[in-house]
């Protein structure tokens, strides 16, 4: 169910611009430096500044801007005084809204003690992605860069897009999204509280759905009518809706692995390395491999792979005797151009880590460039682009011998590189800088390369908005770690690697529109995801908002530089929702048996391997790596890592070199994955296991407690999943409720009973098992049905609050009776529900919810916890 306000096409921007604004007041301001002088930028002058008359850093200051109209506000600008001054401004809060009482905050962040103006990304997007105006502007200084000295701000402009049309459109569009969401909440409140009445008047006079219809049917059918075979039949409905797509893929996801033998014409393939590149064409289902290193010397072969023939190819023997071919290589990296066709090569780790005078020279003869023997610059950065279709298919060209000398990154190896096909632009991340000097390392930063202009740019990100001031800097130079793009947001995700001796577990988000980072995690081994790692692979799918991690190195111990390669490190999926909020980390449990019983093949564990990811087909592709030590159990192999880089060697020059580390193995296997979650029919099996539970609660209520038994024993045990332990322990406190009921006899007359729990477990036929009851949603109602607290029953004359606190309190402001709805449904000859039997279908109805997406059903939160939170009504 899409909603109202994005149906629409967002209006087309216009360009941002200066705006116009007063001062509407501020607080108490010092001496002669009243608020106004931040109107004017004359920064030789020491008296046109703003400066707060506090000097406490607790001490609550600010200024309010009014802008001449109601604006889109984009960006806001701090001026400087002309040298450095202990009261400019360090640390500060912007606040935005439409009146000056109700406003959010748009920016954290800090300013440079310098004279450079600095400008900042002002939030006017919210999580739901809707676009707001702005009439007021809120600056919040909270500490200047002095100590002990007033805080002054001396000029400030604001961007934005002013436009009347476009404005009162993106005016509409808010009020529109901000008066459904109230709405909808309102009517969840209201059918909650058995108001159906005025729910259903509003809903005939609003253009607003709360749920997709079949949910609402399932609520009517369920709820109301207790019509249980129709409820069962409506998840079908739901299933074929799509309604249920969601919450699969939020399912815990198994990995099914399976080996590729595929060889060339002569029964070749790839041979045994790590370090390589791999690069995907996703429309013609290519794979394409480049260099890495055996254990003994770089490689420079060049394969290809084509997924529905399940062959290999080989391109070329060796790319150093290709014209204008890199020469031997591993730690580089590739990335394929779906628009041209072309894959881009950059970095190299090569056996020397420096090239020869005569290789040196012939780099530039590739390059159209006269050598000159005065031009010494052994550690170039050569960048390269191969043509796979076109006039050219099949050539080399030498984009640059040195992408450093045109304001590239420098001679790296371990990096990282994306590729924004739509955009044409290429982007570089970190790295090792290659320049002979192992016993100090060096970390390139972030580029981006524009294929239409051939132009690199150095990329600074600035802090985000959600980001403390102390962050500094955004995100750490590093090497061995992963970035992946997502192409719907323009956003990439920059997490792990290594930096020195340690080993990173953060995350990052970098919006490329805005220039801004966004820390996700500080440690994501603290927050459910995978232990700190290094050269792990990631790919991501920006369909599904999931990012795959495959990993690699980890430390022994957090403090230890011993790594260790554990066959029971997992593998992990990372979902999003919006890519500047943190996610969840989920383990991808590996496939136990396959489907004819046997064992499950599984790759060994490995660092240094590659992985490229076919979106369309949903299929991981992973070949080689390092495995570790060829004499040490493959379940737990340890390697001390010497400096880093996907294959631990010596960095030293040709002559110092200690010798190689020959007794690691590398692997030749090539694998395919897909991730396999839970089916459709299941999650329909676990919601009829809730319906059941229910219709068997209200059978030992109403009905003999031998038809409610058998039941129990056919129509509840036949959806019961009796391998797991929850499901069966909720299935076995079933039946004493059907005891601690009282019985219903054939004469009519009723009589209270009790079981022991032999004749329970005998009655069910299953073991007795001890079982501690989970307190999950599915459950929360059955515990009832031995549990005697009469304070979470209600009657027909009061009803219960669960206050922040936990704690209840009775009144009877509702009384949970019939509504005339109801009535036009229920039969005559039916009773009407009672309010604890409506409350009970209720919980069910919402327990069911969970297995629907966001968008087919009613809102999450409740009224009640706007009214109890800090800033609500």
């Amino acid at each position: 169910m899409a909603a109202t306000w994005a149906t629409s096409s967002p209006p087309t921007v216009p360009p941002a611009q200066a705006m116009t604004y007063t001062v509407a007041g501020c607080s108490e301001h010092s001496g002669n430096y009243v608020p106004e002088n931040i109107l004017v930028d004359t920064p030789q002058d020491p008296t046109s500044r703003w400066s707060g008359a506090q000097q406490l850093p607790t001490a609550k200051q600010w200024i309010l801007l009014k802008l001449e109209t109601l604006s889109v506000v984009k960006s806001i600008t701090f001026g400087k005084f002309h040298r450095k001054h202990p009261c400019n401004m360090r640390e500060f809060k912007v606040y935005v809204g439409l009146n000056p009482h109700h406003m959010v905050q748009a920016l954290h962040t800090q300013l440079k003690d310098d004279t450079v103006s600095e400008t900042f990304p002002l939030k006017h997007v919210n999580g739901e992605g809707i676009c707001f105006p702005t009439r007021y502007i809120k600056i919040v200084p909270v500490s200047a860069h002095g100590m002990s000295f007033h805080i002054s701000i001396w000029y400030v402009s604001v961007s934005g897009i002013a436009d009347p049309l476009y404005v009162d459109n993106i005016r509409s569009r808010y009020e529109e999204y901000r008066e459904t969401i109230v709405l909808r909440h309102v009517l969840k409140h209201l059918r909650q509280r058995r108001l159906l009445t005025p729910y259903q008047n509003i809903l005939a006079r609003s253009n607003i759905q709360v749920e997709h219809p079949v949910v609402t049917a399932l609520y009517s059918s369920l709820v109301l009518q207790g019509a249980w075979t129709d409820s069962e039949t409506l998840l079908s409905e739901a299933s074929s809706a799509g309604l249920l797509d969601a919450y699969i893929q939020f399912c815990q996801p198994h990995s099914q692995w399976k080996r590729l033998h595929g060889v060339d014409a002569d029964g070749d393939a790839p041979s045994k390395r790590g370090g390589h590149a791999m690069a995907l064409d996703p429309e013609n289902g290519l794979i394409y491999l480049l260099g890495g290193w055996d254990g003994q010397k770089s490689l420079d072969d060049f394969w290809v792979y084509d997924v529905s023939a399940e062959r290999w190819r080989v391109i070329s023997h060796s790319t150093s005797i290709e014209k204008n071919g890199p020469i031997a290589r591993s730690c580089h990296k590739m990335v394929y151009d779906t628009k041209s066709g072309c894959i881009y090569l950059l970095g190299r780790l090569g056996d020397g880590d420096i090239l020869k005078p005569e290789d040196h020279q012939e780099l530039l003869r590739r390059a159209g460039e006269i050598p000159d023997s005065s031009r010494s610059t052994p550690y170039c950065s050569e960048f390269y682009r191969y043509h796979t279709r076109g006039l050219d298919v099949g050539k080399w060209d030498l984009l640059s011998f040195d992408t450093a000398s045109s304001g590239g990154p420098p001679l790296i190896f371990d990096h990282q590189m994306v590729m924004d096909c739509e955009a044409q632009i290429l982007y570089v991340s970190g790295g090792r800088v290659v320049d002979g000097d192992w016993d100090s390392p060096k970390y390139s930063g972030m580029y981006s390369y524009n294929v239409r202009t051939s132009k690199w740019k150095i990329l600074q990100p600035q802090p985000a908005l959600s980001m403390s001031s102390s962050v500094q800097p955004p995100i750490s130079p590093r090497f061995g770690h992963s970035m992946v793009l997502d192409p719907m947001s323009h956003t990439l995700f920059i997490f792990a690697g290594q930096r020195d001796d340690k080993y990173l577990s953060d995350m990052y988000a970098y919006d490329i529109a805005s220039n801004t980072v966004t820390e996700l995690f500080s440690n994501f081994s603290t927050s459910g995801g995978p232990d700190a790692c290094f050269t792990q692979r990631a790919i991501i799918d920006g369909r599904l908002k999931e990012i795959y991690v495959f990993c690699g190195l980890t430390r022994v111990q957090p403090t230890c530089a011993l790594t260790s390669l554990r066959a029971d490190t997992p593998n992990w999926v990372y979902q999003y929702v919006h890519p500047s909020k943190p996610g969840k980390w989920t383990k991808i449990l590996p496939e136990v048996m396959q489907e004819g019983g046997e064992p499950a093949e599984v790759p060994l564990p490995r660092y240094a391997h590659q992985v490229v990811y076919d979106e369309g087909m949903k299929r991981v592709f992973m070949h080689g790596g390092n495995a570790g030590e060829v004499n040490e159990p493959v379940e737990d192999v340890e390697t001390e890592v010497e400096g880093g880089g996907d294959d631990e060697r010596p960095r030293g020059g040709a002559d110092d070199r200690p010798s190689r580390i020959s007794k690691e193995m590398r692997l030749d296997d090539f694998w395919t994955m897909k991730l396999l979650r839970a089916a459709p029919e299941e999650i329909i099996r676990r919601a009829k296991y809730q319906i059941r539970q229910q219709q068997f609660r209200e059978m030992c209520e109403e009905q003999p407690a031998v038809k409610a038994l058998r039941f129990l024993q056919t129509q509840v045990s036949a959806v019961v999943d009796h391998t797991n332990p929850e499901e069966t322990g909720v299935f076995r406190a079933l039946l004493g409720h059907l005891f601690s009921t009282p019985i219903t006899t054939d004469d009519g007359s009723a009589e209270s009973t009790s079981t022991p729990k032999e004749t329970t477990t005998s009655l069910l036929e299953e073991p007795p098992k001890k079982r501690s009851r989970p307190n999950t949603p599915d459950e929360a109602w059955t515990s009832r049905l031995d549990d005697d607290d009469e304070d979470e029953m209600l009657d027909a004359s009061t009803s219960t609050v669960v206050t922040s606190s936990g704690q209840k309190r009775r009144h009877a402001v509702l009384l949970m009776e019939e509504d005339p709805v109801e009535t036009a449904l229920r039969d005559a000859s039916t009773k009407p529900l009672s309010p604890e039997r409506f409350r009970q279908r209720t919980e069910v109805f919402e327990s069911l919810l969970q297995f629907v997406g966001e968008d087919g059903k009613q809102p999450m939160g409740s009224l009640l916890d706007m009214v109890d939170a800090e800033d609500g009504i």
